[in-house]
């Protein structure tokens, strides 16, 4: 990789990390996250050794879906500041030489978003519905839903207005879904990219990208609609013109520069995911056959070569990402009885994970995550080593998800619960008032800031310390190479002059003669063994 290439496309071995606006810091103390909040951490996120900030949605909202229903995309929510407060932590990231990446959500608006009132009180037909998907039902007095489709968050994607006609949302009834087949949507669209590029963000993260068209006619379909392990079919995902949207917004990146770069949720399996990361659509896309991987050596190798090659065919770089705000944290995953399985939550009557074995493997997991070439995806926490709230009473829970299923689909607030700064403060440094938007579990004390700052054996110490060692080694544009494994459950690979030795085994496992770089625990190395569920990079020799 030439030096250019490492400066214009910076993306390609960046270590990001998402910052979810609600739950990272709480500047005014009303118990919500603010853009002031970040600016406020900047030094800790700096010193951390992350590249870049992903910035999950602080549009204004009537918060129906916490931010991901967007009635304006041009301005923060006043929960969260004013552009200026955003000016001002864009400008604080860039002197710390960090990037930052917004999120936007271009399937679907609030239904508070002008458009969609305009669309209300117009009639059927009318240019203001022609933005959005509405129709005519079906039935004698088109009292049934125009097709069978369901909500990914419980019960059916369809809603009826006063007047008979129906429209259609993918997710909540307040978040309904653009038409972009019609010109308006995708030229407003251009406006909101130019408006951020314009004003100096680095990138956008493009939330449902496999979403926006549908099949022409919307006909039923009797396959499953989730959004999880990849396996989105049908009618209303990953449809052929979904390509001509990001063909034009690369287009539209170009013009601001070799650094600007757009990631993909695509929940897809990696043969479809690729085409969304040609040389002329997106740069990035997220991996979710590894972070949907188990706590198996054999699964994690296939996965690795797999994305590896598929993402090499196209010219792009591979992601490895493990946690994020849609589903319960790997360090609470990888302690359960079948670790790695991906429950959305972990509530009160549901299996308890072993809380000191997830910690454990997730600090062994980071070893070999980091140690991969491509970009990483950091949640925010996991640097903390941060487990869900398991036992959140159901009181408190407001993913839309959980409350459209009568508490079926047990919601996302655990793993979206405010961050521990200081051990002894109100609301664990979250803010000076005490008031949180979620309540935070008793256990966050142990995983504080404070605490861990100054601890050489903490988690926070390690993820600094192998994120330096990644940057020193230059890892993430290194090749990989899979070196023989002593047992079946160990993985061990090089990478430039790195060597990483992965125990995903109960047993010790002996270890090559070799300078010690990095254990995930103090105890991990004894008498030349890696103990079990523990990793270790040595200096290749």
């Amino acid at each position: 990789m030439t030096q250019h290439m490492t400066q214009q496309q910076w993306w390609r071995d960046a270590v990001i990390y998402q910052i979810y606006p609600r739950s990272f810091m709480d500047a005014n103390g009303d118990g919500m996250g603010d853009l002031a909040g970040v600016t406020e951490r900047l030094d800790y996120l700096a010193a951390l050794g992350i590249d870049a900030l992903w910035l999950s949605p602080f549009y204004r909202s009537p918060q129906a879906d916490a931010g991901y229903d967007v009635s304006d995309y041009c301005d923060v929510d006043p929960l969260f500041g004013t552009l200026e407060d955003f000016d001002r932590l864009l400008a604080g990231a860039h002197e710390r030489g960090m990037r930052v990446i917004v999120d936007l959500v271009p399937n679907h608006s609030s239904s508070e978003h002008v458009w969609f009132q305009e669309a209300l009180a117009s009639p059927p037909g009318s240019p203001a519905r022609a933005r959005y998907l509405f129709r005519d039902g079906r039935g004698e007095h088109g009292e049934l839903p125009p097709n069978n489709w369901q909500s990914i968050f419980g019960g059916a994607a369809w809603t009826r207005v006063d007047d008979g006609q129906w429209y259609l949302h993918m997710f909540d009834s307040a978040q309904p879904d653009f038409d972009w087949t019609n010109p308006e949507v995708g030229d407003e669209f251009e406006r909101v990219l130019r408006f951020w590029l314009a004003r100096g963000v680095d990138g956008f993260r493009v939330d449902v990208a496999h979403g926006m068209i549908k099949q022409p006619g919307l006909p039923d379909w009797d396959g499953e609609q989730v959004m999880v392990e990849g396996g989105n079919r049908g009618p209303m995902w990953d449809q052929d013109g979904v390509h001509d949207i990001y063909r034009r917004w690369h287009r539209i990146l170009a013009e601001y520069g070799d650094d600007r770069m757009m990631v993909a949720e695509a929940w897809l399996k990696p043969e479809r995911v690729a085409r969304y990361i040609r040389p002329d659509e997106m740069q990035q896309a997220f991996n979710f056959d590894y972070l949907t991987a188990h706590w198996d050596a054999a699964e994690l190798r296939t996965i690795i070569d797999r994305s590896l090659t598929i993402t090499g065919e196209v010219g792009a770089t591979t992601t490895w990402v493990m946690s994020n705000h849609d589903g319960v944290r790997h360090a609470s995953r990888l302690g359960l009885s079948n670790p790695g399985a991906r429950p959305q939550k972990i509530g009160i009557g549901d299996e308890q994970p072993d809380e000191a074995l997830g910690l454990r493997r997730a600090r062994a997991i980071i070893m070999l995550t980091l140690a991969l070439p491509g970009s990483a995806y950091l949640y925010q926490g996991e640097e903390l080593g941060l487990p869900d709230h398991t036992r959140m009473p159901d009181r408190y829970r407001q993913d839309p998800g959980f409350h459209r299923t009568g508490g079926e689909d047990g919601g996302r607030d655990g793993c979206r619960v405010p961050l521990p700064w200081r051990a002894e403060a109100p609301a664990f440094g979250f803010n000076d008032s005490g008031e949180r938007w979620l309540p935070q579990p008793d256990n966050y004390a142990d995983y504080a800031v404070d605490r861990q700052r100054d601890q050489p054996d903490s988690t926070l110490s390690l993820y600094q310390r192998l994120l330096k060692l990644r940057r020193d080694h230059n890892l993430g544009q290194g090749e990989l190479t899979w070196a023989p494994s002593p047992r079946e459950d160990v993985l061990v690979l090089t990478n430039g002059d790195v060597h990483v030795v992965l125990n995903l085994g109960d047993a010790p496992v002996a270890l090559p003669a070799a300078p010690l770089l990095a254990q995930s625990r103090p105890d991990a190395v004894s008498d030349a063994t890696l103990a079990g569920n523990a990793a270790v990079w040595l200096r290749a020799t």
